[in-house]
């Protein structure tokens, strides 16, 4: 059965976060991105330690869809290596997770 599940993303700026979100709720493959802008990132990647602004990104969705979300906005991000983290939510809401549900066809 179907769990609600978040998919934590960044981007590197609004714009690109701003209109990747409203793809993934227009398409049905999430309910709701929450995006939260004014982020810094200090990583290390290819052997060197950086630091940038990044807008980080919750994507609202359920168990069967968060492979096509991860699809999705790779094939729109302009990162080589967007970072993905799926978080399964073991518990909410009835009327939180019947939202998420209809608003994602499953409902």
């Amino acid at each position: 059965m179907d769990q609600p599940r978040f998919v934590y993303t960044t981007f590197p700026d609004e714009e690109t976060a701003r209109r990747i979100a409203g793809i993934l709720v227009q398409e049905s493959l999430c309910a709701c991105v929450n995006l939260l802008p004014g982020m810094r990132a200090i990583y290390r990647y290819e052997g060197a330690v950086a630091e940038d602004g990044e807008v980080a990104a919750i994507v609202k969705t359920r168990t069967g869809l968060a492979d096509a979300v991860e699809a999705r906005i790779r094939a729109e991000h302009p990162y080589n290596t967007p970072v993905f983290f799926h978080i399964d939510i073991a518990a909410t809401d009835a009327a939180t997770r019947a939202w998420l549900m209809t608003e994602t066809g499953a409902g």
